[in-house]
């Protein structure tokens, strides 16, 4: 690539670690996780780190670029140009969120980064399968009325259709955010439906159905190869169900878990406060 997707760092450069923070998607905007950036104030301030993904928000738009494009190898690259242009690639931390996570348990995984010190895992899938079989056994606990609706549409192709999108929304606030949507989240949501080239290509169109590039990938296998401290994070209404987070707890060795009890998929967000501190503690604690 030309250079690195990089949008927005909070703090200051000269500080002994940065937190790069990987978001979701793929396709989505970093926007709805500018709350972390509540790491870079305070007594135990730190450099936060915004890694825009290729394809998105105020990154390079590809729309032209072919379904074999968008592959995990794309992004691990984009993610390595970031670590290299700020001149950070020896002392870092790492912040996955939801795709943001699985990307970067590949790329400390497969690349082993020596300079990366802990590793945060929020609301992450192990793989795209188990995904699926997270969402699809969280619809069944929704009305049967909201369950038939989304299901006849997926069927049928029809998600543009006022009914499909009303009864998505009944299941995101339950299971994906269950606040007010933030300025970074309804930002996050225009840019996606500006270009959802990405999400198109490597998802599909469709919430409880993977049909993209990605629809198989998993990380699972090479777990164990993650040799740092690690923090896996969910909410108890989450999309990344416990069944979603286990193989990282199974497999990780240096590994902890906390869920928030209050959230869903959007903890940072949902649980502010308390996201800060525990993560905040984690990234402290001394080796």
């Amino acid at each position: 690539m030309d250079g690195p997707n990089v949008t927005e760092a909070f703090g200051d450069l000269k500080s002994s670690r940065a937190l790069v923070v990987v978001h979701g998607g793929p396709g989505p905007a970093h926007y709805y996780l500018i709350s972390l950036a509540d790491l870079a104030s305070g007594p135990n301030a730190i450099l936060v780190i915004f890694y825009g993904q290729i394809g998105c928000g105020g990154s390079s738009h590809l729309r032209d670029k072919p379904v074999e494009f968008w592959t995990p190898t794309l992004f691990m690259d984009e993610l390595d140009n970031l670590l290299n242009h700020y001149g950070i690639s020896d002392n870092f931390d790492l912040y996955g969120h939801s795709w943001g996570g699985i990307i970067g348990a590949q790329f400390v995984g497969t690349c082993q980064p020596k300079g990366l010190r802990r590793l945060v895992i929020a609301n992450s899938p192990a793989s795209l399968p188990l995904w699926e079989k997270s969402c699809n056994e969280l619809l069944d606990g929704m009305p049967e009325d909201v369950q038939q609706i989304l299901r006849e549409h997926e069927e049928a192709g029809t998600m543009d259709d006022k009914e499909y999108k009303d009864a998505t929304g009944l299941y995101m606030a339950k299971h994906f955010i269950r606040v007010p949507l933030s300025d970074g989240m309804l930002k996050t949501l225009a840019a996606m439906a500006k270009d959802p080239t990405v999400t198109h290509a490597t998802l599909g169109q469709k919430q409880f159905k993977i049909e993209g590039s990605l629809k198989t990938y998993s990380v699972i296998s090479g777990l164990h190869k993650i040799a740092v401290p690690t923090l896996l994070l969910n909410g108890r209404y989450d999309e990344a169900s416990d069944a979603c987070i286990m193989p990282f707890f199974e497999r990780i060795p240096k590994v902890r878990w906390y869920q928030f009890a209050e959230s869903s998929h959007m903890p940072h967000l949902e649980e502010r406060d308390l996201v800060m501190k525990i993560v905040g503690e984690f990234l402290h604690v001394h080796d």
